[in-house]
């Protein structure tokens, strides 16, 4: 009985499914040629059933038989209403290609909305792509309290971020073998010491994803061997929204002081630049107040962002998005810092430091975007930028160990404000001529003002040079160890980028076997560096009878009336007030200029494999003038450089791909590597070799990928890179151990394997409440053998009245860890009533890497190991209000550098702990 009523239920139940109906089709995406639009909604108007697209488009409903509409929508796009009647076991086919629009999804329930900044958009993205891509977009940004750009791109796979400066490496290639891009076209370095602009001065605010080019894209620049990071704009699809949100937070070690230190001058802001005085040589005219404090170092945060679309005519659009953002932030850092380690392991400058930090960033965006129909689409971004770091430094200890404080009691104190302001200027447009033509263009002019105004510098010593208890005088052993210095650097550049393509080889389904495409770019930069120190120089005849320094009033020494008794002079290199030209700076300028061509073939061979091929050819000129310290005169340098480049991607299946790309670039030396510029640090001189030459790069790379469902990935690359002539920052045989950079060997290799795992561990939705549940897992691995050769005879011929002698004959590249892990574990609940909670634990990992090669015995300086932990959560209180709170550096690792060979720690700090809570408002 019981069986015979089993059947009879599976009978009815087998009916009445056969009984239904299924409707299906293919979404396509007007705005992108068309293509299958992925993750498009589908809604069966007035019931609960819907669904989105998957990545080839497509979508299916199971249906009872009557008369229903369908709704097709996407988050910035048009929502198309299509009534249809279904019958019982008929399969319906809607098609439809969406167009993007200001008109916004009304009055229905959306089962899915996903944007294109999604995580799994991006994958999609790349998964079709046949270059090597990868991307990090702005929700993955937000899952991981990411605020700024260098951070983001730190979490992809092998890539890590210098501690204690801007630059980030790639694959071990530091700042020379990268280049940064806004939406494709160029940005200025901000640092007269690096080739690209400092990333940790961008607010995630603005970006919409991140692209990463790890293999050479022909129509990226030939400068470039490590990566090119392009970040995109928001761009606005939606009605109108307003949002405002505020933060606050603070750094354990920062909040932990009872005095936290700033320098005398700027302000709160960071919008200041201080003057130099009036004929500062003539009188004393400085005032040097060491007791400025803040209140309390809390940090803070607050943005305000909007957007609106509006339909123009019957197919035009006019959107736009504007951003404005502040945020400011207070560290310490304290622990041993060490000069030159001899061979003997003596450290010649042995003190501990304290460091007080206090930075700022400003942005402000603007972003217009007019649609004139689906054809042709003009953009126009305008950013600024006004990003500063103001840094408070206490040395004491050992100045010389074979001279002055030789048993301690020297006392260095260095306040520096360093300030960038960049304003840029970009102007893109689309435009499509039938089915088969495109024309692409975009044009930029940026301005970058970087400046240090009043670097103030004292050194104290015992007067009793070996009696560290003795009474405090001012130092009188270098001109320079008391000063004022000033410097502004200006980098200006105008860049512009157009490229045609051409489909061809029209196939029975509409779409095109290949496309042709041809293009030029061409920058344009001026640069202008000057600076001016006015040594305070102490009198070394009058030594004995020198005053005691009180080092909390040091205004109670430096003053008009010490000048006057002829205790110290003021004099810049140039010499003192009798000289007419003593306060003319020293300068370098000059001009960049790189004209470049290309051509390719994009083209399908078969179902299954798609190739690129690519020539690029640039002809550079880089001219440099200087009038230094050191000397004045001019280098001249231009060349041409011939870039191939093939691509390829093999379909094994539609989840699984195979991608090849090879390529050849070059390296070019940066301005003030190659002028002839001394700056000074605590400890350490740098200075610019005119006899710098290019690196030619081979690079190859081998990768494998799999998708198994929307948002998940698993994928290995192989990579290899070949350098010739590779360019190293080494230490030249001086009486100061000076650092400079020279064509170091006749080639460097790097090997290396690269792992992505992105896996969602539970996916569940209850279609009744609409309720989602996501636990999401991630993990990136590189493993990284280097390798170059190291030449002292090669650097000697080569660099007439520079002389290095290697310690090795052969190193790892610089700033390459063998091992580079990033992992990270989050949870997201979507609840009803527009609530939502996510909760994300990431951690990262590095292994030992070098950061300056050793020389004359003496052992490669090598930073340590760091493992970081970081904590985010962020909960949605309604569709207005939501909450966050993030723990950022939870394993506080100490960050340590030593000498090998000698096994000395030359620097070693910790960062603390930083901990936030934020609150944002949208309406």
């Amino acid at each position: 009985m019981k069986l015979r009523f089993l059947l009879l239920s599976l009978f009815f139940a087998t009916t009445l499914f056969a009984q239904n109906g299924t409707v299906t089709g293919t979404i396509l995406d007007k705005e992108f040629d068309n293509e299958p639009l992925p993750f498009a909604n589908i809604v069966i108007k007035g019931t609960k059933q819907g669904t989105s697209t998957d990545e080839n488009g497509k979508y299916s409903i199971s249906l009872k038989p009557g008369n229903y509409t369908i709704v097709i929508g996407y988050l910035g796009y048009e929502t198309k209403e299509i009534p249809f009647t279904i019958k019982a076991n008929e399969k319906k086919v809607i098609n439809y290609t969406l167009e993007a629009s200001g008109v916004q999804l009304q009055d229905i329930e959306i089962v899915h909305i996903v944007s294109k900044e999604k995580e799994s958009a991006l994958l999609q993205e790349q998964q079709k792509a046949v270059e090597i891509k990868q991307s990090i977009g702005a929700e993955e940004i937000s899952k991981k309290g990411i605020s700024v750009v260098a951070a983001a791109v730190a979490k992809t796979s092998g890539i890590s971020k210098q501690e204690g400066s801007s630059d980030i490496y790639v694959r071990g290639l530091g700042d020379r073998y990268n280049s940064t891009t806004l939406n494709g076209l160029p940005l200025p370095s901000n640092n007269p010491s690096t080739k690209n602009i400092s990333l940790d001065i961008f607010s995630t605010d603005i970006v919409e994803f991140i692209g990463i080019d790890k293999t050479y894209n022909y129509k990226n620049y030939g400068d470039f061997a490590g990566a090119n990071v392009d970040i995109v704009s928001k761009t606005y699809r939606g009605s109108g929204m307003v949002e405002v949100g505020t933060g606050t937070g603070f750094n354990s070690n920062a909040i932990s002081q009872n005095k936290f230190y700033l320098q005398d001058g700027p302000n709160f802001h960071g919008f200041s630049n201080e003057p130099m005085p009036n004929n500062p040589l003539a009188g004393y005219n400085f005032t040097t107040s060491w007791d400025k404090q803040a209140t309390t170092p809390v940090n803070g945060s607050f943005y305000l962002r909007g957007g609106d679309s509006y339909g123009i005519g019957s197919n035009g659009k006019l959107s736009f998005f504007v951003n404005a953002s502040f945020d400011n932030g207070f560290t310490y850092k304290e622990g041993v810092r060490r000069g030159s380690v001899n061979t003997q392991a003596i450290a010649v400058k042995d003190f501990y430091r304290k460091a007080y930090e206090y930075s700022t960033g400003s942005n402000a965006m603007a972003n217009v975007n007019f649609k004139i129909n689906s054809n042709h689409n003009i953009k126009l971004n305008s950013m600024f930028v006004n990003s500063t770091s103001q840094k408070h430094e206490e040395f004491t200890g050992i100045l010389d160990v074979f001279g002055a404080a030789q048993n301690g009691g020297g006392f260095v104190r260095r306040s520096t404000f360093d300030r960038t302001s960049l304003f840029i200027n970009q102007l893109l447009g689309e435009h499509k001529f039938g089915d088969r033509i495109v024309f692409d263009w975009g044009v930029s002019y940026n301005m970058m003002s970087n400046v240090i105004p009043d670097r103030m510098q004292n050194t104290i010593i015992p007067f009793t040079w070996d009696d560290p208890n003795s009474r405090l005088v001012a130092s009188d052993v270098n001109q320079s160890d008391n000063h004022r210095y000033y410097q502004e650097m200006s980098d200006d550049e105008i860049a512009g980028n157009f490229s045609v393509s051409y489909k061809f080889g029209k196939k029975e389904d509409n779409t095109y076997k290949g496309k042709f495409i041809a293009g030029y770019s061409g920058r344009y930069k001026e640069i202008n560096f000057n600076a001016t120190q006015i040594n305070l120089f102490v009198t070394r005849s009058l030594f004995a009878s020198q005053p005691t320094v009180d080092l909390n009033y040091l205004d109670g020494y430096f003053n008009q009336a010490n000048l006057d008794a002829g205790f110290f002079s003021l004099r810049t290199f140039r010499g003192n007030v009798t000289n007419p030209n003593a306060l003319k700076p020293q300068n370098y300028n000059g001009q960049q200029i790189i004209s470049a061509g290309y051509g390719a073939i994009e083209y399908q061979f078969s179902p299954k494999l798609f190739v690129i091929g690519a020539f690029r050819t640039e002809f550079i000129i880089q001219d440099i003038f200087y009038d230094t310290s050191l000397k004045n005169g001019k280098t001249l340098f231009d060349t041409m450089e011939y870039m191939p480049s093939l691509t390829a991607k093999y379909e094994v299946n539609d989840k699984q791909n195979i991608k090849l790309a090879a390529s050849k670039t070059y390296t070019l030396p940066q301005f003030k590597e190659r002028a002839p510029f001394l700056y000074e640090e605590v400890g350490q001189s740098y200075i610019g070799n005119p006899f710098l030459y290019n690196s030619t790069d081979y690079n190859f790379d081998l990768k494998w990928e799999m998708f198994p469902k929307n948002g998940e990935v698993l994928s290995f690359t192989g990579f290899g890179k070949y350098i010739q002539n590779p360019i190293n920052q080494v230490t030249i045989a001086s009486a100061t151990n000076d650092i400079s950079w020279v064509n170091s060997g006749d080639k460097a290799i790097g090997l290396g394997i690269e792992g992505e795992w992105r896996k969602s561990i539970i996916s569940r939705e209850n279609n009744t409440t609409g309720e989602k549940t996501n636990l999401g897992f991630g993990l990136n691995v590189s493993y990284l053998y280097t390798n170059q050769d190291l030449n002292s005879q090669k650097v000697v011929e080569e660099n007439p009245g520079t002389n290095v002698d290697f310690t090795n004959a052969d190193s790892r590249l610089s700033g390459a860890s063998d091992l580079l892990i990033n992992t990270d574990l989050s949870f997201n609940k979507e609840f009803k009533n527009n609530k939502s909670l996510t909760a994300t634990l990431a951690g990262g990992y590095f292994s030992d890497r070098i950061y300056a090669l050793g020389v004359t015995g003496k052992g490669d300086l090598v930073d340590s190991e760091v493992i970081t932990v970081d904590f985010i959560l962020k909960f949605n209180l309604s569709k207005n209000i939501g909450i966050g709170f993030s723990a950022k550096n939870l394993t506080d690792p100490t960050i340590e550098r030593k000498q090998d060979i000698q096994n000395v720690v030359v620097d070693s700090y910790k960062k603390g702990r930083n901990f936030s809570l934020s609150m944002k408002y949208s309406f």
